[in-house]
């Protein structure tokens, strides 16, 4: 494809992302991600992922699209701002993250994605493909850096510049050919905030996580009780953890989504006290959550996490 055609495309294929919603666009090329591959066998081998397996499965797999995809020639990175329109007071100070205070982000952005492949395939025809939003065996960091969104912080999670790091990430690999973007630099500089601020040290280094002490992954991912060293040091989170977020200083430029599935529903669980989750059935937490990302964590674990930042154990 002539380089004029190829400019075309890609500017018609952004344009068709920001129409679905997507507040930032990407492509980069499907190939096999050498510089990320002895770093991931280093995290697996250290043992920092803990008790998520699945990080251990479809290794090759995650470091070439193409084998997802055979044929695949881009991988288109999109990005969804989720920074909330507003903060909630909860009386006894219990904190959810804030990607969690609406609906299911999966579901959310996986509609989304088959609303724009189906006017890619309007506008170039059909062609091969595989979409995925945290859903499958996907650096999807990685690609947003190598497409040129932004760059992965100290804390590891993606900062796009003057944007801020509260975004959710999503990735079509297809055999359609784009004009690629260029990888972002590192704009982190000396600061070290995130290190300093995570509460059980999870961020050992600068670039690597532990992710066997991240809160998010006692809150949400163990399935084990929490270890009794690290009950009650967490700042009062049930469910995720964004402090390495809140002080990075580059989400002073953080402003509220666009998107009416990220408000919280009719039930506000943002204000539930702790007795309330305390007290509730597996019923009524059922029907609660019935579109929340907090019904993977299951109401055992919530309540376990209540008991732990309220010193109710």
């Amino acid at each position: 494809m002539n380089p004029v055609q190829l400019r075309k495309n890609t500017l018609r294929l952004k344009e068709l992302a920001r129409n679905h919603g997507f507040d930032y666009c990407g492509v980069a090329k499907a190939e096999f991600l050498e510089e990320e591959a002895p770093r991931l066998e280093s995290w697996l081998r250290r043992g920092l992922h803990g008790h998520m397996d699945y990080m251990e499965r479809w290794f090759d797999l995650r470091l070439d699209p193409r084998k997802l995809v055979p044929g695949a020639k881009s991988v288109i990175a999109l990005a969804v701002n989720y920074y909330p329109r507003r903060e909630f007071r909860n009386p006894d100070g219990l904190k959810i993250s804030r990607y969690a205070y609406g609906k299911d982000y999966h579901k959310v952005l996986r509609a989304m994605l088959k609303r724009l492949i189906a006017d890619l395939k309007r506008e170039f025809g059909e062609f091969a493909y595989r979409f995925f939003n945290d859903s499958g065996p996907v650096l999807e960091k990685a690609w947003a850096n190598r497409a040129g969104l932004g760059w992965l912080g100290k804390h590891s999670n993606l900062i796009i510049k003057k944007a801020g790091s509260y975004f959710f990430l999503a990735e079509i690999i297809c055999d359609l050919e784009f004009e690629y973007d260029t990888a972002i630099g590192d704009f982190c500089g000396t600061c070290t905030r995130c290190i300093d601020a995570c509460p059980t040290g999870a961020i050992t280094e600068p670039y690597v996580v532990d992710g066997s002490r991240c809160i998010s992954y006692f809150t949400i991912e163990l399935k084990e009780n929490i270890p009794a060293e690290y009950r009650g040091t967490w700042n009062h989170w049930i469910f995720g953890c964004d402090i390495c977020q809140e002080v990075c200083p580059w989400n002073r430029f953080s402003s509220p989504h666009r998107i009416s599935d990220f408000e919280p529903g009719e039930v506000n669980l943002l204000q539930w006290a702790a007795h309330q989750w305390l007290e509730i059935t597996d019923e009524t937490f059922a029907m609660a959550t019935a579109a929340s990302p907090l019904r993977r964590a299951g109401l055992k674990k919530i309540q376990d996490s209540v008991r732990s930042v309220a010193r109710l154990d």
